[in-house]
Order: structure tokens, then C-alpha cells, then sequence
């Protein structure tokens, strides 16, 4: 999706329907603002962190395991 936005006087913008529709945004929700050298970039805030987070590089550690399983079984 692309869309253009306008800063407004007191330096607001709307977000456009289609990404609070993809974003699943409603009023009040919270954004995370970051800014990079040339851009922001806003996306909502998890509402539970460790939620967010639960399984994240699940691959990694899959692979873990077999390495550490196959060094332990060298003892």
C-alpha cells in the first residue's frame, strides 16, 4: 500500500484507512515511533511483550538442541 499524508500545523498526520485496516489500529491504540537517518517508521505497540516475543528464532534453537544433544552424548 502507498499513500501520501500531510503534516498538519500542529504536526500531525492521519493514518489512512487501508493500513489501520491491515494494521487491525482502532482510536487509542499506541505506536512505536523510530526514527531512522531518512525516514520514521510508526508501527502499533505490542500490547504484551513477552506475547511478541514467544517463539521468536524458534529455528535457532530447534538446531541447538541436535548440536547439543550430540556434544553432550561425546562426554
Amino acid at each position: 500500500m502507498n499513500a501520501t499524508v500531510k503534516l498538519s500545523s500542529k504536526y500531525q498526520v492521519v493514518i489512512p484507512r487501508a493500513a489501520r485496516e491491515a494494521l487491525g489500529l482502532e482510536a487509542g491504540d499506541e505506536l512505536l515511533v523510530l526514527c531512522k537517518a531518512d525516514r520514521v517508521v510508526m508501527m502499533p505497540k505490542p500490547k504484551n511483550y513477552s506475547q511478541r516475543t514467544a517463539g521468536l528464532h524458534r529455528e535457532i534453537w530447534r538446531g541447538a538442541q541436535a548440536y547439543l544433544k550430540d556434544e553432550r552424548d561425546s562426554w
